[in-house]
């Protein structure tokens, strides 16, 4: 329990660790055994509460913060991360999407569903020849023809595009324009023709929860689903990422959490020489190397929810978080697999697979790299990381409602 934080916080910290023990654990090995999305799941993690703390009442959220939303994030990937592989697309981006972006009718439709797990969403921005740039390399283009659109082309990464009853997907409406010509639509893959999702094989990654290459071929989507006005879907779309670099940082924190659990579990059992292999003085050196880190990302996660609810400016420490949170999942991910030996790489083992989800967190919702030029930047006067602070919109708009 930390001191700092108030009980209904960690009330929802004990929530989702009895959720997860009794619910998810005990059965995500035969869904991964079978290849099987759990979709029931979803459904019951909807209804524990768990994908809306940071939206309103209204719209079925808790309306509890984002320290709520860390803490949650944080217990399910150190629990079991590969179920958690789909909490950005259902309880962050795609909601957020259209709770910022959407009319009063399109949110009263789409989002209450998706937080409470009945319907499966998810945002596809990314394509094959553009991750950190997407919106100066895209070449989806939505065309408009009467009263709908019809989008092609190809989008990478697409993640639970094979499985989504209710998503967000990029597309140019003006190819001339640069970031201005790109807007944001809801689609709905299992109402209309024209879309393909293929799911793509990932070392060590969950194979109930997967990433897609989607192909578009004059996929249709009424203009009534477009979210704003022609343009606008960057500047929408961004305003709902932010929060996903600490929603991300908070379950690379749960992962390197977890493999610290294991190390140090095993480090106690395995015994070399008639004793612990713990005993030795290079485990130790390691084991308390992974505790340092993770106490430093702890504090750089918490603080970074705290300065969202309180409406700071967050650019530039939500940077540091998810850099600070990947390296230390990385770190302890590959100290834990050394203690491990020969059985670190073993499927059967749990750390073959924290491993390969602490490599994705290096790399996704903005890699590595990117969070240093983000926080060099700032740091070198170059360019004010939190230029755009008081646009990203959901804080403020809760607020609102709250008075």
């Amino acid at each position: 329990m930390d001191p700092t934080f108030s009980s209904d916080i960690e009330a929802v910290r004990d929530l989702v660790i009895r959720f997860m023990q009794t619910e998810v654990v005990p059965v995500m090995d035969d869904y991964e055994k079978r290849a099987e999305f759990p979709r029931e799941l979803v459904a019951k993690a909807g209804a524990a509460g768990l994908y809306g703390a940071v939206f309103p009442e209204s719209v079925g959220g808790s309306n509890m913060g984002y320290l709520a939303a860390a803490v949650i994030q944080e217990e399910m990937g150190r629990l079991d991360v590969r179920f958690a592989a789909c909490n950005n697309q259902q309880g962050s981006t795609c909601p957020s999407c259209i709770y910022l972006g959407g009319t009063a009718e399109q949110v009263e439709r789409y989002v209450p569903n998706l937080l409470a797990g009945k319907t499966i969403g998810m945002m596809s921005l990314t394509e094959p020849g553009g991750g950190s740039d997407p919106e100066g390399n895209m070449k989806t283009f939505a065309k408009r023809d009467g009263d709908v659109y019809r989008i092609s082309g190809q989008k990478m990464w697409a993640s639970m595009a094979n499985q989504t009853d209710v998503g967000v997907l990029l597309a140019k409406t003006d190819r001339n324009a640069g970031a201005k010509g790109v807007t944001a639509f809801i689609v709905k893959p299992k109402q209309f023709p024209g879309w393909n999702a293929q799911p793509v094989p990932m070392l060590g990654l969950s194979k109930s929860m997967r990433t897609n290459v989607l192909f578009l071929d004059d996929f249709v989507v009424p203009v009534e689903d477009r979210l704003g006005e022609e343009g606008e879907g960057f500047k929408i779309v961004m305003r709902a990422l932010q929060p996903g670099r600490v929603t991300i940082a908070a379950k690379a924190l749960g992962v390197a959490r977890a493999c610290f659990e294991e190390a140090v579990r095993y480090a106690n059992e395995r015994e070399m020489r008639g004793q612990p292999i713990g005993r030795y003085q290079m485990i130790q050196s390691d084991i308390a190397e992974m505790a340092c880190a993770i106490e430093a990302s702890r504090a750089l996660v918490y603080k970074v929810a705290q300065i969202m609810d309180m409406g700071g400016p967050s650019n530039r420490m939500a940077a540091i978080a998810k850099y600070h949170a990947s390296q230390t999942a990385k770190m302890c991910a590959d100290k834990a697999t050394q203690i491990f030996g020969g059985y670190g790489l073993a499927e059967e083992y749990r750390i073959s697979w924290l491993r390969a989800y602490a490599d994705l967190f290096f790399t996704g919702e903005g890699t590595a790299n990117v969070q240093k030029m983000v926080i060099a930047e700032d740091a070198l006067g170059y360019k004010v990381a939190d230029r755009h602070h008081g646009k990203t919109g959901l804080r403020e708009i809760r607020q609102k409602e709250a008075v």
